[in-house]
């Protein structure tokens, strides 16, 4: 397996890959996320190959206070090897050298077996509401 920046090119495989994962939702345009993503911190953009498919997926963020995860996504196929935790290692480490102190995740209430996962990764629940606000809107759902 190899980790690397994502390139221009895998864009449609990132977004299949994604619908795989069951990551999409209507009120997120997936492709205007990446070329939001391509405009700030591509390097925090990761994908994982493995025999030169893109099977996993991690889009970093950081403001210079906290550090975030979006879109982590493994193939359905590939689950279990350790995938996940690889990119998130990857995107610790890069957090932490541009001095970043903790890194936040978002998971629905209901994807038990996703906390679990980043539990075992030692990941805590934390006493915190999340809210949020659409400022753009970018297509009708």
């Amino acid at each position: 397996m190899e980790i690397r920046i994502f390139r221009q090119d895998d864009f449609e495989e990132i977004i299949t890959l994604w619908e795989r994962c069951e990551l999409l939702r209507p009120w997120n345009d997936p492709e205007m996320d990446i070329e939001r993503k391509m405009n700030h911190d591509p390097d925090l953009f990761l994908v994982a190959e493995v025999g030169g498919e893109i099977v996993g997926s991690l889009m970093g963020g950081y403001d210079g206070h906290r550090g975030a995860a979006y879109y982590l996504g493994v193939h359905p196929e590939f689950r279990g090897r350790g995938i996940a935790n690889a990119l998130l290692s990857r995107l610790e480490k890069k957090l932490i050298a541009r001095g970043c102190p903790k890194i936040n995740i978002q998971v629905r209430e209901d994807n038990d077996v996703v906390i679990g996962m980043y539990e075992r990764l030692g990941y805590e629940q934390q006493d915190v509401i999340n809210l949020g606000r659409r400022l753009i809107e970018d297509e009708e759902y």
